[in-house]
């Protein structure tokens, strides 16, 4: 032992140096957490099921058992004279306007004299307790004459009419180039997709609070308060500004989130009895409440040359909007203008239609209409690979889409559209080990341990898919956000009617901020109608429109902060940069930091941010209808057991245009679970309506993919190739995964078995491969 180390063991151990505590991330690039995720996983986040009030009422409606009926009488004499009743209400109750909707007031708020599909609501019971409520609202007692259903969206066309609309509620006869033009080779198909419902783990619940004034207070998981807001307005015969939401809890959301059936009656009931209402839905009432997606019959014909080149597309688009218009107007356009997908079409020629049926309504669900034609264009896509003996991606390839092409609607991609980037990407992506046919490794083939048949009957089959969404609304649509934004004492608050749905808004203002003023501590504030406008939380449209506004409102409040400096130094604010919550001079002359350069100030700014404005599509469905646009390429690895039809999702390669990342971490979050929504479609989720009826709405008897169903995502590329007419230059992310990866699925079965697989969800029976 030296003598240098005796001395080190006599002084003792040295104290430990403090630990160097890590920088907090912010600002745009950067993986900032969620404000809310401690809460969420602590199980503390105060979602809308949750709220209480004193003296508080709870609520139930009743609802049709039937599809279609005409109502003969409604006795609700039973069900006031219970004990604990407070009110029931019925049409005879609706002050204002007796019918609503999102995209067309078509909709009663009760049914009074005819029910169009099975879960309408016919009444509302509020009482001092939930047990009494359901028995008041079983109590009310409905005469009803049953009448026969009409279910085939193809014999609405010749049914007696369902609606004082009729049974059309649009036709999109899209026109473009020459109907005579034509190719060496013809493939054909007919398609089927199924009835996704969006299942939101959280049902729908609410509070309804009468004012002073006469007034109403709605607290709600509402997506577009200020929509839900005049909606009630109108139906409480008020004015908007008696009428407040406030939005609370929101679960999230794929789709529309809120069902304005469940909150109008809410507010009627508060307003009846002057009392503080509650309504929680059951998982039976959010299943009968709430849009699904639009089933859709797509028949279509491809004309292509001998090289695979497609010279003209004819198709039939048929979606059934179930009882009412929803916003199945917009679906539609959609899926017309999407029909052909990503590739340059020279010739068009579309007929689409958007039917009333007595099935469930249909509506707004992530990527709606080009979602269902996207399954049936790359099925085509298949088919003409195969009939020339080409490679599927090859044949893509040949036809993809890029900037400055033309879309059958006439309409110019001005935006990024790396469609061939993203399928090489993808195409040249490693494949997947094939399972080793080891006893340990049996889990990996389909159907799981004991699930499946012989592993020699286990095929491997690979697939394509690209997907292609609109961004904002289309058509015309106004679409408008407006944000504030507060310093003092150095904590910025952002106000923005914009509604968090777990698409990230609240970080994503909050790394605006961060950028743009250098404040680290950035908050939030709730929600509700009191604010201006947002519009509603779909389409990406808050990380464009929303956002702008905050980046808008943040700017001006930087050249607020700056301009004194700028003024005592003789130089402009444009030659100041904030960056690490300093301030400097282009020159290093002046170097100060934000909470000095704030210091006792309180400065504040308003902003609006409005896109260019959009047109209709005309009577041959011509029309730059769409702002922007964003692609997604997607290769699946399947395998099938051809003997008993299950299908195992090896791996989905995922290669997508996002303008510019502005959280890594939840741009990844998003794709994937895009891409898992996308694989429950292509594989499970079908609610099924034999005559109209919802069988078994809950969540045992519809399959949602769980995280064992989840297949590995590999996010092989993200082009960040931005949109300059877009704030920051980004894309939303979410939908087109979505669109791309069932059709994706669906190639890859097709691989594997050489079956047409012409529906989604595929069914066993489509993947069985019988002996010749």
């Amino acid at each position: 032992m030296s003598n240098d180390t005796a001395t080190a063991e006599a002084a003792g151990p040295a104290e430990a140096a403090p630990p160097v505590a890590e920088p907090i991330p912010h600002g745009l690039g950067v993986s900032l957490p969620p404000a809310d995720a401690r809460a969420k996983t602590e199980g503390t986040f105060p979602y809308a099921a949750d709220l209480w009030a004193e003296g508080l009422l709870w609520a139930a409606v009743l609802r049709s058992p039937h599809p279609h009926a005409r109502i003969v009488s409604i006795d609700t004499t039973h069900a006031r004279e219970m004990p604990g009743v407070r009110a029931v209400v019925t049409h005879e109750d609706v002050p204002g306007a007796v019918l609503h909707g999102r995209g067309r007031a078509d909709r009663p708020v009760f049914a009074s004299e005819v029910v169009r599909h099975h879960g309408e609501p016919l009444a509302a019971v509020a009482a001092d307790h939930p047990d009494t409520a359901r028995m008041a609202a079983a109590a009310v007692i409905v005469e009803y004459e049953v009448l026969d259903p009409v279910v085939d969206p193809e014999q609405a066309f010749e049914a007696e009419p369902l609606h004082p609309d009729g049974n059309l509620i649009r036709h999109i006869p899209l026109r473009h180039g020459d109907p005579d033009a034509a190719g060496e080779i013809v493939v054909e198909g007919l398609y089927r997709i199924g009835r996704q419902d969006p299942a939101p783990i959280g049902a729908e619940a609410g509070l309804a609070v009468p004012r002073p004034d006469g007034g109403v207070e709605l607290y709600l998981a509402s997506t577009d308060p200020h929509g839900d807001r005049d909606a009630a307005a109108e139906c409480y015969g008020l004015t908007p500004e008696q009428v407040k939401i406030v939005v609370t809890g929101v679960p999230g959301a794929t789709a529309d989130r809120e069902d304005q059936g469940f909150q109008l009656p809410l507010g009627l009931l508060a307003l009846k009895t002057g009392c503080p209402v509650k309504l929680t839905a059951t998982r039976e009432e959010s299943f009968l409440g709430h849009a699904h997606r639009h089933p859709t019959l797509l028949r279509y014909r491809h004309h292509a040359d001998a090289e695979g080149r497609v010279v003209k597309v004819e198709a039939q688009i048929l979606l059934d909007a179930g009882a009412y218009a929803d916003t199945s107007s917009d679906a539609l356009a959609a899926a017309v203008a999407f029909a052909c997908g990503p590739y340059v079409v020279p010739n068009a020629f579309i007929e689409g239609w958007a039917v009333r049926t007595n099935n469930p309504p249909s509506g707004h669900v992530r990527g709606e209409g080009a979602m269902q034609v996207c399954a049936a264009y790359e099925a085509q896509m298949d088919k003409i690979a195969k009939k020339l003996g080409l490679d599927p991606a090859e044949v893509r390839l040949r036809n993809v889409l890029a900037t400055g092409d033309v879309l059958p609607t006439g309409q110019s991609v001005t935006c990024p559209a790396p469609v061939a980037e993203l399928l090489q990407a993808v195409r040249d992506f490693p494949l997947p080990a094939l399972p080793k046919d080891t006893p340990e490794d049996e889990w990996l083939l389909p159907g799981g341990p004991e699930g499946a048949g012989e592993p020699g009957a286990v095929r491997r089959g690979v697939g394509y898919g690209i997907g292609m969404v609109h961004m904002l609304g289309a058509e015309g649509a106004d679409e408008v956000s407006t944000a504030t934004v507060k310093v003092q004492d150095g904590v910025a608050t952002v106000l923005c009617a914009a509604v968090e749905t777990g698409q990230g808004f609240t970080t994503l203002a909050r790394q605006i901020v961060q950028d743009t003023l250098g404040v680290d501590d950035v908050q939030v504030a709730p929600v509700d109608t009191d604010q201006p406008p947002a519009g509603a939380g779909c389409r990406g449209r808050h990380t464009w429109v929303s956002g702008g506004a905050v980046e808008r409102a943040a700017k001006m409040v930087r050249t607020q902060l700056l301009q004194p400096l700028a003024h005592q130094f003789g130089m402009s604010t444009e030659l100041l940069q904030i960056a690490d919550g300093k301030i400097t001079s282009y020159d290093g002359v002046l170097s100060t930091t934000v909470a000095e350069a704030l210091d006792g100030k309180e400065l504040w700014a308003t902003a609006q941010c409005r896109p260019h404005p959009t047109e209709p599509l005309d009577e041959t469905g011509q029309g730059d209808a769409f702002v922007g646009m964003a692609f997604c390429a997607i290769r699946a690895v399947v395998d099938v057991d051809i003997e008993i039809g299950s299908v195992r999702v090896v791996e989905l390669a995922v290669a997508q245009d996002v303008g510019r990342v502005l959280n890594p971490a939840q741009l990844t979050a998003r794709i994937e679970a895009g891409v898992t929504q996308g694989v429950g479609i292509a594989l499970t989720e079908n609610l099924r309506t034999p005559r109209g009826l919802i069988r078994h709405p809950d969540l045992t008897g519809y399959a949602l993919p769980t995280a064992l169903d989840a297949p590995d995502i590999r996010i092989v590329k993200l082009v960040e190739e931005r949109d300059v007419v877009a704030p920051f230059g980004a894309k939303a992310v979410s939908a087109a995964p979505v669109v791309a990866s069932p059709a994706a699925v669906a190639s890859a079965v097709r691989a594997a078995t050489g079956r047409p697989v012409n529906r989604l969800p595929i069914r066993p029976q489509a993947a069985v491969v019988t002996a010749n």
